[in-house]
């Protein structure tokens, strides 16, 4: 869980940083596949908890 915050506070602050510096916006780039990557493995792994807690 501490992984999955830190990716999100990486990925907002290269995006602040991609938009505030105009000549940066590939830290923007990088902020939003490094946040789309993050919420995917989020749901991933609660999708294998859930179906974990299925079985049993």
């Amino acid at each position: 869980m501490a992984l999955f915050l830190f990716l999100v506070i990486v990925a907002i602050v290269l995006g602040l940083i991609g938009w505030v510096v105009h000549g940066l916006g590939y830290l923007l780039v990088i902020g939003v596949v490094v946040l789309v990557i993050d919420i995917v493995l989020g749901l991933v792994r609660l999708a294998r908890r859930s179906r974990r807690h299925r079985i049993r």
